[in-house]
């Protein structure tokens, strides 16, 4: 019979592969590619992955009085109200049309963050998390992650016009796949997702993090009507490339927002792997609890020359952050050096290295 009682972090959950190395290495050759590839068709680099936003806006993340003791962990521990900004993007590493339906991110950075820092953030106030609307991760371990990475680097100078077909074909078998209860993980990140509304849907970090003495993946479900209507509508993208900006941007300018931040407690290493991010950890045994509460006022989330001088000056990383929050699994220690990579890359092909705010004034 499950247990209901979450399990306790100790470092002897992870384990580590003894080629990690050789394939952290493979990662960062990819990285590489995507990033002096667009560079140079664009004049400006932009991430290696998760390279088009959607919008950007800022709110407060409230975390409330009276949390149980195994949800009052890390940041969760003390109530109060934090500043924080969230990025909405599409996970390719190039800026494609919108009509090549692919996965949605939302990445949320909290400010004003106390506690002990993890390896590379020392000195920094933040606590970022990366989060794709969707629960399981579309490879199991660091060393598929890499082959995936490496498909999608072979893809990234490629004519949209067959990026558009692909895409097309590929919703073509997903669809069908969902017509008999299954689904593609891989394929909708290959361009197989619908072109769903960013705002309606979930966001699922679909790796595991420390929450502080336990284990968690968190998620962030929208709750305030103005989204949650928008839950599973389909968003027009014929002939317009920025659909998803325009439309993410209709709503926030007229409703902002407010989100639910929950975390999904391990309670059964077997069932709730630490190492493989393609298993979807059973609600039905841990539910998804709040812990947080995110608002976003009505506000513009896009002002071309504006925004993307912003955006440029952001980084987030699952490494951006304090201990108790540490990333576990093959798949976020891949995540650590690549996605720094990125951001250095940038920094320094741009001009404007990267910089941590303490306040959401520092940001222009």
């Amino acid at each position: 019979m499950p247990s209901n009682q979450p399990v306790r972090f100790d470092p002897s959950v992870e384990t580590i592969a003894p080629d990690e190395q050789e394939t952290l290495q493979g990662m960062k050759d990819s990285f590489q590619d995507i990033l002096e590839t667009t560079s140079q068709d664009y004049g400006h680099a932009v991430r290696s992955v998760h390279a088009k936003a959607h919008g950007i806006a800022r709110g407060t993340f409230t975390i409330p009085d009276n949390l149980p003791p195994e949800l009052a962990q890390g940041i969760f521990a003390t109530p109060g109200r934090h500043e924080a900004i969230i990025r909405i993007s599409t996970n390719a590493g190039d800026i494609l049309d919108d009509s090549i339906s692919l996965p949605r991110g939302l990445a949320l950075k909290i400010l004003d963050v106390d506690g002990a820092r993890l390896p590379g953030s020392e000195g920094d106030t933040t606590q970022d998390f990366i989060m794709v609307n969707g629960p399981a991760f579309s490879a199991p371990d660091a060393k598929s992650f890499a082959k995936n990475l490496k498909l999608l680097s072979k893809t990234t100078d490629r004519l949209e016009g067959v990026k558009k077909a692909m895409s097309a074909t590929f919703r073509v078998v997903e669809s069908a796949l969902e017509a008999v209860g299954g689904q593609s993980a891989t394929l909708q990140t290959l361009g197989g997702a619908k072109p769903v509304h960013p705002l309606g849907e979930t966001y699922y970090s679909q790796t595991p993090f420390r929450h502080g003495d336990y284990i968690a993946k968190v998620a962030l479900f929208p709750v305030s009507p103005g989204i949650t209507r928008l839950t599973g509508d389909t968003v027009n993208v014929s002939a317009r490339p920025d659909a998803l900006r325009e439309v993410v941007s209709e709503e926030m300018i007229e409703h902002g927002g407010t989100w639910e931040f929950r975390v999904q407690l391990n309670t059964d290493l077997e069932k709730m792997p630490i190492e493989d991010a393609s298993v979807v950890w059973d609600e039905a045994q841990s539910p998804f609890v709040t812990v947080a509460t995110l608002e976003i006022p009505a506000q513009l989330s896009w002002e071309q020359g504006v925004t993307d001088r912003l955006d440029d000056a952001l980084s987030y990383s699952i490494w951006h952050g304090i201990t108790a929050h540490q990333p576990l699994g093959g798949v976020n220690r891949a995540r650590n050096d690549t996605y720094k990579q990125s951001a250095d890359f940038r920094g320094q092909f741009n001009g404007c290295p990267m910089h941590e705010p303490a306040t959401l004034s520092e940001l222009a």
